[in-house]
């Protein structure tokens, strides 16, 4: 079996939600303007890496999502982002801090590392390059608000950029955050993760992975105010069997009902 950041991540924050997400299917719909536009966006640096016109490619991207019925924050639209990715874009450009050598193998980069005879770990890194001359393992991030910066070096306990480490053995990271402001805004944040920490990381994966396939899937209720976790999960129908929340915010993915297997494990 195949596993990632995000199914070990799943399974850490609610084992039930990872198997309704993960085992069974279920999936989010794709109508959140904010995680569109960022794929969008993420496609037009791999042209702008590669010399084409990522100005173009992101109109030609983004321009798919205009008739779709997305779900957009207050005062929000699809000209309002549109135009916001377009300052972000140049603005990159003009300030030219990143550097990709061969962008076609150092972007959208596949690692690959061998858990156990059955099992693999996947990351896919948005790339590898050099950040004000240091090389790095990078990632892209689009949001409406900074990224907290303070105290130093909290950006080395970044779980995803610690497993990021870990696959690649690349030991500084960065986040290249691009700010959906009025007036743009990107930030520059690099950090070192130690050897300690990926080792770490190796271990949590392990102990993971076999709680996984040991088909231990409990509840992790986020019900406990003023910490609401539950309520903003996208599962929450699954667990409440509310037909009408599922049929909101989920979709099956097909071919998904095959999980016999679980039947012959017990939830504990």
């Amino acid at each position: 079996m195949i596993y990632s950041y995000s199914q070990i991540s799943q399974y850490l924050s609610c084992p039930r939600q990872y198997r309704y997400k993960y085992l069974e299917g279920w999936q989010q719909k794709d109508n959140r303007a904010a995680m569109l536009f960022g794929r969008c966006f993420e496609k037009a640096l791999q042209a702008y890496f590669l010399e084409a016109d990522c100005l173009a490619m992101f109109f030609k991207e983004w321009n798919t999502c205009r008739d779709i019925a997305l779900e957009y924050g207050k005062n929000e639209s699809w000209d309002q982002f549109y135009h916001q990715g377009i300052r972000l874009l140049e603005r990159f450009a003009q300030q030219d801090r990143v550097k990709i050598c061969n962008p076609r193998a150092n972007t959208q980069v596949k690692l690959l590392r061998r858990l156990s005879p059955g099992n693999e770990f996947v990351s896919y890194v948005d790339a590898i390059g050099r950040v004000d001359s240091t090389r790095c393992i990078i990632d892209w991030k689009t949001t409406a608000s900074r990224y907290v910066e303070e105290p130093a070096g909290i950006l080395s306990l970044d779980p995803q950029l610690v497993c990021y480490s870990w696959m690649s053995g690349i030991r500084t990271v960065a986040l290249i955050v691009f700010i959906r402001k009025k007036l743009p805004e990107i930030q520059y944040l690099t950090a070192s993760i130690t050897d300690e920490q990926c080792k770490e990381y190796g271990e949590l994966v392990d102990q993971t992975v076999s709680k996984i396939e040991s088909g231990i899937f409990p509840p992790h209720s986020g019900i406990r105010f003023p910490h609401n976790a539950c309520v903003s999960c996208t599962h929450l129908g699954m667990c409440l069997k509310n037909q009408r929340l599922i049929d909101s915010h989920l979709i099956r993915r097909p071919g998904a009902a095959a999980i016999d297997w679980l039947e012959q494990l017990v939830d504990r």
